[in-house]
């Protein structure tokens, strides 16, 4: 690249973070875009994300706060935050939306300020496209320029089709990107298990679009991981924007050699990967003991056996 090249794409990226509510930013949270099957950054290397799922926002609305992202990342070595906004239960976006934009914004602007990637998720089973172009829309544009957030626009489709799937997914692509063109994480029918019917009729005409992927290792093994090896083959490009070390209910054990193979298998192939969750919840995939502060500053004594193994293996490979 030449001289003058050089110079109008350091005004670029100047103007895009400058754009991004004026919040101080970090090289290491630079644009995001997908080419292939893998997330890169503005200088075209491949990135995994390493990081954690905070709770539902209508349940767990204590932790959403700067503090405690800035916790995460000091403490734990986390790249990536995803903010579970809850949707159709009682508190959710459906009957108390300024709540749940407020929340979920505190943990975008704790993004920001602590220079690390957050998941904008819309915390649904099912489809409200109406409400969704709204949330989105709104905050596309308020967000338009800042290079740190990934939009996630539906958590888990339950039992609706692909196609059903497909089609609410383009019209929120399309109210996404009138305003941003940050990577969209796309759900997967069957709790975002078949990534291979996805690679068979993967949406066209759209750029960097992920498509998710979630795990619990007590009981998704390697028919899974099979069946993402073969979307992988097509090209799909997979995040995993929730997973964990125990059972599909959030429950039961821990397995903990299952868990090592899933991370293994993310790392090998490249694939980004978060943790739920930031809770309380007496279930075994919540990270937090009720002994813990709202804001952060968590002792290991405040952490559950999946929080101690998520953080230890986060500082591993990220610090």
């Amino acid at each position: 690249m030449n001289l003058s090249g050089k110079i109008l794409t350091i005004i670029g990226l100047t103007a895009m973070l400058a754009g991004c509510n004026n919040q101080p930013q970090t090289p290491n949270c630079q644009p995001l875009s997908v080419k292939g099957k893998y997330l890169t950054n503005a200088n075209g290397d491949t990135v995994v994300l390493r990081g954690v799922s905070y709770g539902w926002s209508n349940w767990w609305s204590q932790y959403y706060n700067a503090e405690s992202v800035k916790w995460l990342k000091e403490d734990w070595h986390i790249s990536v935050v995803r903010a579970a906004m809850g949707v159709e239960p009682r508190g959710g976006y459906l009957n108390n939306p300024d709540e749940s934009v407020r929340l979920t914004e505190n943990v975008i602007e704790g993004a920001i300020k602590s220079g690390i990637y957050v998941v904008v998720d819309w915390h649904s089973h099912g489809i409200h496209t109406a409400e969704a172009k709204q949330f989105f829309g709104s905050m596309a544009n308020k967000y338009a320029n800042c290079p740190n957030i990934i939009w996630e626009i539906f958590n888990e489709p339950m039992f609706q089709s692909w196609d059903a799937v497909r089609d609410y997914a383009k019209q929120i692509i399309d109210t996404i990107r009138t305003h941003s063109p940050n990577v969209i994480l796309v759900g997967s029918p069957h709790w975002d298990q078949d990534l291979n019917i996805v690679a068979d009729k993967p949406l066209e005409g759209v750029e960097n679009i992920m498509y998710t992927m979630h795990f619990y290792a007590a009981t998704h093994k390697d028919t899974l991981r099979n069946r993402c090896d073969s979307a992988l083959a097509t090209g799909l490009p997979i995040f995993v924007s929730e997973s964990a070390c125990c059972e599909a209910n959030g429950s039961g054990v821990i397995d903990l050699d299952e868990w090592n193979k899933w991370i293994n298998w993310c790392e090998s192939n490249k694939i980004s990967w978060v943790t739920w969750s930031i809770s309380s919840k007496e279930e075994t995939c919540s990270m937090l003991l009720p002994s813990a502060a709202d804001n952060g500053n968590w002792q290991p004594s405040d952490l559950k056996e999946s929080g101690k193994i998520t953080r230890d293996k986060i500082i591993e490979l990220n610090k």
